[in-house]
């Protein structure tokens, strides 16, 4: 979907859109939507893509005009500095000095979330450069749009290159100095909000003793994940698998930041701040710009959906 110039702290490149594959989530629509008007509701998947490649388009054209119609007017995503909400978005998106010469989407995967929102994901490479810097060739990236009268607008995106972690960073992280950068925009606080708070800590608590059962019961049926280092869980296994391994030692965690973005009644992104006092394959854990998509099921909020950036230092 749209591009964003994205620097990483351990290299120094920026990073580029590019899309993570998901899998499908009807079960993820709370009881009260109609079973049959999920499916029909929601855009195709031809329909959705058509929309990410359009973004893309409009990056590589350097059209200013097109993202103030494009974007909700409740997007939040994060870019270069952390943060970002529409304005911050647009100005983002047509800043950039980025030459693109082309670019290619593939595994392409829709997901309702609800009868009027759905996550799309896709993986893409791109030939080009941004600030005279080689962008990776491959990343993963999630987008998410949601119905707005007759349109459908992005009012997510995230994305995340594909690394090496067993690779030692090229500038270790520094947790102060990874804060400075950072915009964390509006918090939104409400009940939805605080609820999501309350489910996100316990998943990340539950991730740090390696709970693999305590973890099952707080994420939805099927659920999805790209990690920090730009590798895609397309299952509840394999996300739970990773999740509960061994690869990392982590003495403690906290959340700050934390805002949220209602979709519906039943349907949340939650954005914010991790830090974790431990490492994960032998490096030291640093700050994480984090993202979760959160589902109301039987009266409790089920994580379904989750992307991970390593937050960047100020002039990273």
């Amino acid at each position: 979907m749209f591009r964003i110039k994205h620097f990483i702290s351990t290299g120094g490149i920026a990073l580029v859109v590019a899309a993570y594959a998901g899998t499908a989530l009807a079960e993820n629509a709370d009881t009260a939507d109609a079973a049959g008007k999920t499916a029909q509701a929601i855009p195709t998947k031809a329909a959705l893509v058509t929309l990410e490649k359009s973004a893309y388009e409009a990056w590589k054209a350097k059209n200013a005009k097109f993202w103030g119609t494009f974007l909700s007017d409740n997007f939040v995503g994060w870019g270069s500095s952390g943060r970002l909400d529409k304005a911050a978005a647009i100005k983002e998106y047509t800043g950039s000095d980025c030459e693109i010469r082309s670019y290619a989407v593939s595994d392409e995967q829709v997901s309702p979330l609800g009868k009027d929102a759905a996550l799309i994901t896709h993986k893409a490479t791109v030939d080009g450069t941004c600030n005279g810097q080689t962008l990776p060739a491959g990343s993963w990236v999630a987008s998410i749009y949601v119905r707005d009268g007759n349109q459908w607008k992005g009012v997510f995106h995230a994305e995340a290159p594909v690394v090496d972690p067993k690779a030692t960073p090229a500038e270790p992280v520094d947790q102060k100095e990874a804060s400075h950068g950072e915009q964390p925009g509006p918090a939104h606080r409400d009940a939805g909000t605080d609820a999501m708070l309350t489910a996100e800590e316990a998943v990340w608590e539950a991730w740090r003793r390696h709970d693999a059962e305590k973890l099952a019961d707080l994420t939805a049926r099927n659920i999805s994940f790209i990690n920090i280092f730009g590798i895609h869980l397309a299952t509840k296994a394999d996300t739970l698998n990773e999740w509960s391994g061994t690869y990392c030692n982590v003495r403690s965690v906290s959340i700050s930041d934390a805002a949220g973005t209602m979709l519906s009644p039943t349907v949340g992104i939650l954005t914010h701040r991790a830090t974790a006092d431990g490492t994960c394959y032998g490096q030291k854990v640093g700050p994480v710009w984090g993202t979760s998509v959160y589902i109301k099921q039987g009266g409790r909020w089920k994580w379904t959906f989750g992307i991970n950036l390593a937050a960047r230092r100020e002039g990273a």
